[in-house]
């Protein structure tokens, strides 16, 4: 596991004790950069293996923690061992795995699909209790229908069905 940016080293150091130790790391505003402990945002980290399949991804749309540090670390953890469309990463794994943190901006409602694009935003949708997200700038979503196509597969929302639609920018860090 490698990462430049502070954000995605603090993930990786989670997820290594964790999977490694058994231990939950607390986010400590000695070892880390403050702007981790500044601000509070949604935030979603990815694994990857190292051929580019996704590994789990998991996070949350707004915030549900105190600050980032705290949003990542619970997060990075919940992404290896707790993603329910894969086996809790391994030991063995550690070496190969490639981690990225998406710290989302405030959703914003959209009244019609022209203030979207999958490049730039990610979207969530909405009918009911269901709400199914997807994040911007993925592989193989070149298209606005696409993205709501899949949100909405995500959570279980019919094709026909209508939502309501909310976009967001992320901050990609690798």
């Amino acid at each position: 596991m490698k990462g430049e940016h502070p954000f995605v080293k603090w993930a990786i150091k989670v997820i290594e004790f964790k999977v490694r130790d058994g231990i939950e790391l607390k986010p400590n505003p000695k070892e880390l950069p403050a702007e981790l402990f500044e601000r509070r945002a949604g935030v979603f980290v990815t694994l990857h293996k190292s051929t580019g399949e996704l590994r789990g991804c998991i996070g949350t749309f707004l915030p549900t923690t105190q600050d980032i540090a705290h949003e990542i670390a619970q997060n990075a953890i919940s992404a290896a061992l707790e993603d329910p469309r894969f086996e809790p990463v391994s030991e063995k794994e550690l070496s190969s795995l490639v981690v990225s943190v998406d710290v989302l901006s405030t959703p914003e409602e959209v009244r019609t699909i022209d203030e979207l694009d999958p490049r730039k935003y990610g979207i969530i949708v909405e009918s009911g209790w269901r709400r199914g997200l997807l994040l911007p700038d993925l592989e193989g979503v070149d298209t606005i229908e696409q993205q709501i196509r899949i949100a909405k597969m995500k959570a279980g929302i019919h094709e026909r069905e209508s939502v309501k639609i909310y976009r967001f920018t992320v901050e990609r860090y690798h």
